[in-house]
Parts: structure tokens; sequence; C-alpha cells
């Protein structure tokens, strides 16, 4: 038996379902529990959670999907930046196939635009170790999980000398969108299944103002369907109890205090600013920029370069799935114009995304 077996053993799933159904049975109201984070989207379309739990209880996807997430400014950003013949764009393989303005990196490598995949932030910095000649810009996509190793890397060209490796940054911090979220009186939120990775870097104790100044319920849950079934019950019993508070789920991995050396790089490396987010706005402090002591890393403060106008794609609604107002199956260009073939909108390229999700796994 793998480790990973255990916490998908059948007895145990249906036991956590059934427990979940009496725990709920004759409710008036069902109770409603985001998650905000792409692998719990993920693992949930795909081992069929939703069909496990009963009426009484409703799963919706927030905006836990870096990529999604991030709006197409950025996105048309870095299609200029890859179009300077000295340029070479480094990025994780997602990036690539999200649609901008007018084009998509994808769409500009083809054309001649030199543009590579790489697995680790480090791989860019040896990259412009290797071609002094020219300027090497990483995507800095990502929230809290991501963040500290681009924080590395730019600590690591540093160390190196090197004046050719920059950063184009969009990093995203979790906690604030959980509290506009909160707030929104079209959307009631009961609790929120709380992203594991992203926990494992800020902490558990992050989220604790979500359960003080909103009054609702939180659990730092892992990705299997034990794990995610369980955090489920323990959001029912807090709903239930009238209670508002954090509980941390998976605790082989998440401590309330979280990670903090990789803390001290990311408030080191980075600093707080108003970043906008695709479909929801500007949130006050919910980006990490390039602190000014690195600006010679930032690639958009180090290559000016002329941006195209924004225009966003009609007909898509990519901005409300990630608010959970809207299911990708409400969507009129879900699985006809836009497939992961050829996608129209973010939701529908990553691995993360919840119509890619929802495409491959559907209900």
């Amino acid at each position: 038996m793998n480790y990973s077996d255990s916490f998908r053993d059948k007895e145990l799933v249906q036991g956590l379902a059934r427990r979940i159904a009496e725990l709920t049975r004759g409710l008036s109201k069902p109770l409603v529990f985001m998650e905000v984070c792409g692998t719990h989207t993920m693992a949930i379309y795909q081992f069929g959670l939703r069909s496990l739990l009963p009426p009484e209880v409703k799963l919706i996807s927030g905006p836990g999907c870096p990529v999604c997430v991030t709006p197409n400014s950025y996105l048309d950003r870095a299609i200029a930046l890859c179009r300077l013949p000295d340029v070479i764009i480094t990025s994780f393989g997602d990036m690539l196939r999200v649609p901008g303005s007018s084009s998509s990196l994808m769409e500009e490598r083809a054309k001649g635009a030199d543009i590579r995949v790489v697995y680790s932030p480090l791989d860019a910095v040896q990259l412009a170790a290797r071609n002094p000649s020219k300027r090497v810009v990483f995507l800095g996509v990502g929230f809290e999980t991501t963040a500290p190793t681009i924080a590395g890397s730019i600590l690591a060209a540093k160390a190196q000398g090197l004046t050719n490796y920059f950063v184009l940054a969009s990093h995203k911090t979790m906690p604030q969108p959980m509290a506009i979220l909160s707030a929104d009186p079209d959307l009631q939120v009961d609790g929120y299944i709380c992203p594991a990775h992203v926990s494992a870097i800020i902490g558990a104790d992050a989220y604790r103002f979500l359960c003080e100044e909103y009054k609702v319920p939180c659990v730092v849950t892992g990705f299997e369907p034990t794990d995610v079934l369980q955090g489920v019950e323990l959001l029912v019993r807090q709903a239930l109890a009238g209670e508002s508070k954090v509980e941390i789920q998976y605790s082989r991995v998440v401590r309330w205090e979280g990670n903090a050396k990789a803390q001290a790089m990311l408030a080191d490396v980075f600093t707080p600013f108003d970043a906008p987010w695709r479909g929801i706005g500007v949130l006050p402090g919910s980006g990490l920029r390039i602190a000014d002591k690195y600006a010679d890393f930032d690639a958009e403060l180090a290559i000016p370069v002329e941006v195209e106008e924004l225009k966003e794609h009609k007909g898509c609604l990519c901005g409300e799935i990630l608010k959970g107002k809207v299911s990708p199956f409400d969507c009129p260009l879900f699985g006809g114009k836009c497939t992961p073939e050829s996608p129209v909108g973010a939701c529908m390229v990553s691995s993360e995304g919840t119509c890619a999700a929802a495409f491959k796994y559907g209900r």
C-alpha cells in the first residue's frame, strides 16, 4: 500500500460522508463552504466529492488558482517584453497558454520569441549566467507558496553579481481576498476550506482575523479525499455550534506559526501593494512587489516597454467563477468555444483552474 492509499480508503471516505449527512440532515438551508486553493478544486472534482455530500452541504470554488487570478494587463506586459530581441522569457508551463488581450505567450513563441519553460526560478538564474548578452525575465506568478522560491532566485542572482536577471512579479497573498468575499452580501459563505500549501508558509494563525471580524469558520485542509471530507465535517460542526475559529486538519504539514524562514525571506525581498485580481478588482495590500532595495531585478522598472490597450474577452465568466458566484457550467462558452485545447479564459488553462477541472472530471 502506498502512503496516499490510506487517505483514499473507501470505507473511511464513505464513513466521513455518512457522518456529514447525519450532522446536516433536515437543515432548512444548505451550508456553503468555499475552497480557495486550486489543488483542492482539482481534488474535489477528481474524486467526485460533491456527489458524496448531502444536499445540505454545498462546495463552491473561489480564487485559488494563481494563474487564473493574474489579470490580462500582466500577460500583455509579458508579451510586450518577449517581443524585445534581447529578452528571454522564462516561466512555469501554465502561463504560456493564458490568453492576453490579443495574443498569448504560446502564440508569440510560435512566431519566434525566445520563451522557455523552467521547473524552478533557479533554472532561470542559471540561464542568465550562461547568457550574459541576454536579459532573462522570470514570470513571478503565484501565492505565498511559490513567492519564497522566487525571492530566493533574486537573492541568488544578487549573490552571483548578475545584472541580466529580472522578475516580472505578480504575486498574490490569500487572506485579503477571503476577507473581501466574506464581506460580499451577495455571497453567503458559511466556512472556508483554507489552502494547505499557502498555510504551510503563512501559518494557520493568518486566518484568525476572518473568524473574529466576519464570524466565518476556517479549516486548513489537506488534499486527499479523507482530508477534504474531514475538513468539511469540522466546518459543519462549527457552523452548527455557532462557532467561528481556525482549525488545522492538515496537521501533518501545517503549523500555527508557519515557516519563519520563508516569511523572513518574503519580508526582505518583497513589499505589499494594492494588487489587481482578475474578476475581483484591486485589493488593498493583497500583492507582493519587489522591494526598492532589489529594484534592479524588477522587470517592470528595469525594462520599459509599451503595453497594448487592455481588452477583456466577451462572454467569459472567469471573473464570476473566481468569486464563487457561478459555476463553469453556467458559462455560455464552457465546453464549446472554450476548451483546454482552445481556452478563452484563464480558468480553462491552468491545471488548477476551476473550468479545467470541471471540463476534465465533470460535475
